[in-house]
């Protein structure tokens, strides 16, 4: 537990996480790797690794007030704080909202959890593989919300029954030979046909151009054509 983000518990504060987004809130709740912030609306959960800096907002013009109910993602009795891995556990199977690249928020729900990536359900990407260490934070749907006017009683998407690795890099070389997107599909996003994986280099074979390589430690989303 960090005592410095103990110490603003109740504060309001600005957060700048990585890619130079801002966060403002009321510092709630941290653990060892995660502090948990209330925008005035929702709960926003965010690794510590991704926070680049932060301070006391004394501006707070959006007059942010302390939420009137607790967050329903907190450590279990048993545990001495919560970590981000917690959250992840405790958010599989319900609507959350997450960021992890190219300015755009993804919206669906954790399917499966795995050493070093999990499994997510978008109604637009549908399956996506994420790796969590490029997860820079996840904000719980309240109870009787679902994402795009989505019946909030569909049953939820279960997995197809693939066998999945369990690292992120196994995962991307089982998707060998087949053409993939990597990274959403934003400016910074890869098209094509994964040739090969070795260590932490990845072959891509774009539509009619010579093969590319990625750096497998760059590589934040993994979704099927």
């Amino acid at each position: 537990m960090n005592n410095i983000i103990q110490s603003l518990i109740k504060e309001v504060v600005r957060v700048e996480v990585s890619g130079k987004r801002l966060i403002n809130g009321t510092v709630i709740d941290s653990g060892s790797d995660v502090i948990v912030l209330f925008n005035g609306i929702d709960y926003v959960y965010i690794p510590v690794d991704h926070i680049q800096r932060f301070g006391i907002y004394d501006d707070n013009e959006e007059d942010i007030q302390a939420p009137s109910e607790s967050p329903n993602i907190t450590a279990l009795e048993n545990e001495k704080e919560l970590t981000f891995r917690e959250v992840l556990t405790q958010a599989q199977g319900n609507y959350v909202e997450i960021y992890v690249t190219n300015g755009q928020p993804l919206h669906g729900y954790i399917m499966s959890l795995m050493n070093d990536y999990f499994i997510f359900y978008s109604p637009i990407y549908k399956t996506m593989y994420i790796s969590i260490q490029h997860l820079k934070w996840l904000i719980p749907y309240s109870k009787n919300e679902s994402p795009y006017g989505m019946n909030n009683q569909t049953n939820l998407v279960q997995s197809n029954g693939q066998l999945l690795a369990n690292t992120f890099k196994e995962q991307v070389e089982k998707f060998q030979n087949t053409i993939v997107v990597l990274n959403i599909g934003g400016d910074k996003s890869h098209i094509g046909k994964i040739n090969n994986v070795e260590e932490q280099i990845v072959e891509i074979k774009g539509a009619r151009t010579n093969s590319y390589y990625l750096n497998l430690d760059h590589i934040k989303t993994l979704h099927e054509v």
